[in-house]
């Protein structure tokens, strides 16, 4: 679903993708990609998390996977079928299954991922008629925001030297 579609929820979503960008600027702070993400359950934030894959040399430590184990640990299930996740990027394929086992039922992110999404722009997991869940999606909330924090990340490492 497009962003532009869910007018009446704007200002609820920017706030939320804010809280989300916060984390993202964590992760660039660590030198790990900038993405970050938030789980909201009944207008609060349960869960938070940012990219740690290069700090914990962890190939899970997604942003969108710490933030659903966050909020898994605060509603006591691995159902998580109240909870909106806020992600500063379209999921990969691994956290998109992680965001259907967890029965989640809308996602909002900012940017696509054109390598690796797996909400809509490579794959669509979230979407996917076989299996037992569906998510909703909403793209585009504080789009530029994210991009531009994406964008100065990979700027820096590729003037990096080796």
């Amino acid at each position: 679903m497009c962003y532009n579609e869910e007018t009446e929820a704007r200002e609820g979503h920017e706030a939320y993708m804010r809280e989300a960008l916060t984390e993202a600027q964590a992760a660039y702070r660590q030198g790990d990609v900038p993405v970050g993400a938030v789980a909201v359950r009944g207008g609060r934030v349960i869960g938070r998390g940012h990219n740690c894959k290069e700090a914990w040399g962890d190939p899970t430590a997604h942003a969108e996977i710490l933030a659903l184990r966050q909020a898994a640990e605060d509603v006591g299930s691995r159902y998580l079928v109240d909870v909106t996740l806020y992600c500063t990027m379209e999921p990969c394929p691994m956290c998109a299954g992680a965001l259907v086992l967890a029965r989640v039922p809308l996602l909002v992110y900012a940017v696509d991922d054109p390598k690796a999404g797996a909400a809509g722009s490579v794959l669509d997991i979230l979407d996917w008629p076989s299996l037992n869940h569906q998510v909703r999606v909403i793209t585009g909330v504080l789009a530029d925001e994210a991009r531009a924090l994406l964008q100065s990340f990979f700027k820096e490492l590729r003037q990096s030297p080796p």
